[in-house]
């Protein structure tokens, strides 16, 4: 490549980086073409990108970004996964492609500005999705409330009950019948 259009690939990377929140670099050394090629669709799949770059380009391009802080020190061949919507499909993908293809590494990751680690990568994998968090935190809100629904409508249900008793039994009587 050109200077010219090694500066060009570089300036659209680095405004990739900047827009992405979550960044992961893995190292796929010993992935076969299919391998890589299937990890790529599952990857698209979940909205996020992946590409192999020259840890240069990556470097250079990482500059002045969040993702500067990952860029640091790399060696041997790298592949660059990144997403601007919500690290934990991507994450979720890499985690259990990692499981089943081993010789996928993992280098370094950045998650909303913050460098994490492996263990990190993998809790944030675990992860529920986002709309289910989100009805557990609803269903946990709204469960106060409906438990005082239910116990105020249980109070009148059992005076319901015992004044229908009463009527049944005749225990009710009325003021002239004196």
């Amino acid at each position: 490549m050109k200077r010219e259009e090694k500066q060009k690939k570089a300036e659209e990377l680095r405004e990739e980086l900047s827009r992405a929140k979550t960044i992961i670099l893995s190292s796929y050394q010993g992935l076969t073409v299919s391998a890589d090629t299937e990890l790529r669709r599952k990857v698209r799949a979940s909205g996020a990108r992946y590409q192999v770059v020259k840890n240069t380009l990556l470097k250079r391009a990482a500059e002045g970004t969040a993702a500067g802080a990952v860029s640091k020190d790399l060696k041997g061949t790298t592949a660059l996964a990144y997403t601007a919507a919500e690290p934990v499909g991507l994450a979720k993908v890499l985690t259990d492609y990692a499981k089943d293809n081993p010789v996928l590494v993992f280098k370094a990751g950045m998650v909303e500005g913050r460098v994490i680690s492996l263990a990190d990568l993998q809790a944030i994998g675990a992860l529920p999705p986002r709309e289910d968090l989100l009805a557990k935190a609803l269903y946990v809100m709204k469960a106060p409330g409906n438990q005082l629904a239910t116990a105020i409508a249980g109070v009148a249900r059992k005076l319901a009950v015992v004044i229908q008793q009463g009527v049944k039994e005749n225990k009710f009587q009325t003021a002239s019948g004196n």
